[in-house]
């Protein structure tokens, strides 16, 4: 759980970022800065920042910051009805990105998996995302990524998103916020 000043601190930085890599925000979508924080209770870790362009039933498009260091955890993104699972592109606007999928893995990590998660990171394949380079994530295939020390900025366009719906490997993960006023 997260308080809704955490929060506003929280969209505060990720603005902060969007900036840095010359991404422009409307007053409404720097308000509306959703803040994944996993229900870990270790955001600086392991957490996301996302703007949501549109979200509709063919197609997606959202922005998404990392900060120095943070990771999203690792998921997959499920056939539902009678789609097959998000398919998506990730395009590094600002820092850099570590992402891992399914694939041959490597024997020396870039990225440093967060203490105490070990266990639930189990797809090693690594692909750097620097600015201009993008990587497409077939649906239902597992992945899980993490910015460099200056933080990252990264532009996903997708199949329609169902975050509700997202299948993390470490079961104590609550993908939707749960956001406590105060």
């Amino acid at each position: 759980m997260i308080t809704r000043s955490q929060v506003k601190k929280v969209q505060d930085r990720a603005v902060e970022l969007y900036v840095q890599a010359g991404i422009v925000l409307t007053p409404s979508e720097k308000a509306t800065i959703e803040v994944a924080e996993f229900g870990l209770d270790d955001l600086e870790h392991q957490g996301l920042e996302l703007v949501v362009y549109i979200n509709m039933d063919r197609y997606c498009a959202k922005e998404m910051t990392l900060f120095p260091g943070q990771t999203c955890p690792e998921h997959k993104h499920p056939p539902m009805e009678d789609r097959p699972g998000k398919m998506e592109t990730f395009r590094c606007r600002w820092g850099k990105v570590w992402l891992y999928v399914e694939g041959e893995p490597v024997s020396h990590l870039k990225a440093t998996v967060p203490k105490g998660s070990e266990a639930y990171y189990t797809v090693l394949h690594e692909v750097e995302l620097l600015p201009g380079h993008q990587y497409t994530i077939p649906p239902n295939t597992l992945h899980w990524f993490q910015s460099g020390p200056e933080g990252a900025v990264i532009s996903e366009f997708s199949s329609t998103s169902t975050d509700e719906n997202d299948v993390f490997t470490d079961p104590r993960i609550k993908r939707m916020p749960e956001i406590i006023e105060d």
